[in-house]
């Protein structure tokens, strides 16, 4: 019997499996620089720190471990969005709390110490840089670890950062919503039939469908975040096909990151829930 830290190694494998998910790498689609063995292998990469979370490690230094064994692959970034939402997750299946006051009670105690290693996982993933604008806030994620004073100094938790980004990440979302989002979309995976990739791609579909995708939106702008939520939908009523959708997507590099880390973190909440892989 798995337990949870192999069922979130597990969601990860299943959702860089499932296809077609428009923007995304899938096992059918790649991007030049980002391959679907890079995911496979950041899946493989995460699994100590996911441990750590089932452990009982502080939640933010379990975090920054499973980012930086994730990031031992060529690709770069692979799967920080959803670690960030499986670690808290595994941490309140590993204690029978996985509930959205359970997963609440997880994320709202974390610490100081959390939130500076959180700052620290970007130093894993090359958002850190060397040279930032002169009016750049001290507690900006790019500056990665160089912001751990001001964290201490300001006595911000993780969950703090997560509420102030709430507005605008669709995963801090979810760590201030009691991941919402991810036990419905869990439901949907439960209640449907078939392969779990096609179940999966479908998930995704919906989570689009339902709600602009905030990678999206700060990557590529308001205009190709509505437009990803528009054509998801026309992909669920029938006037479009997925597949064609996601050729076009990867194409344009219009990518729902932040999609695919709620489809992870719902398959994470159905296999603790009873998926039958």
């Amino acid at each position: 019997m798995r337990n949870p830290a192999e069922n979130a190694q597990l969601a990860l494998l299943l959702e860089v499996s499932g296809t077609p998910k428009p923007g995304n790498v899938d096992r059918h689609r790649d991007y030049d620089d980002l391959r679907f063995e890079h995911f496979m292998a950041g899946a493989v990469g995460s699994l100590s720190g996911l441990r750590m979370a089932a452990d009982g490690a502080r939640v933010g230094r379990a975090f920054e471990r499973a980012v930086a064994g994730m990031s031992d692959q060529s690709g770069g970034n692979t799967q920080f969005g959803a670690l960030l939402m499986l670690t808290p997750l595994v941490r309140a299946a590993a204690t029978a709390r996985l509930s959205h006051t359970g997963t609440s009670d997880v994320v709202e105690a974390t610490t100081v110490a959390d939130a500076c290693d959180f700052y620290r996982a970007f130093d894993h993933v090359d958002v850190a840089v060397d040279d930032l604008p002169e009016d750049v806030d001290a507690l900006d994620v790019r500056r990665g670890s160089d912001a751990v004073s001001a964290l201490r100094e300001r006595e911000v938790t993780l969950h703090d950062v997560m509420t102030q980004s709430a507005d605008r990440d669709g995963v801090a979302a979810e760590w201030t919503s009691g991941f919402e989002r991810s036990f419905e979309a869990a439901e949907w995976l439960l209640d449907a039939d078939g392969p779990i990739y096609k179940r999966a791609s479908r998930v995704f579909l919906r989570l689009l469908a339902d709600e602009e995708d905030t990678f999206i939106l700060t990557r590529n702008g308001a205009a190709a975040a509505a437009e990803a939520t528009e054509r998801a939908q026309s992909v669920l009523d029938g006037e479009e096909a997925a597949e064609a959708l996601a050729e076009e997507f990867v194409e344009r590099d219009i990518n729902p990151g932040t999609t695919a880390d709620l489809t992870a973190a719902a398959l994470f909440v159905a296999l603790e829930r009873g998926l039958v892989v």
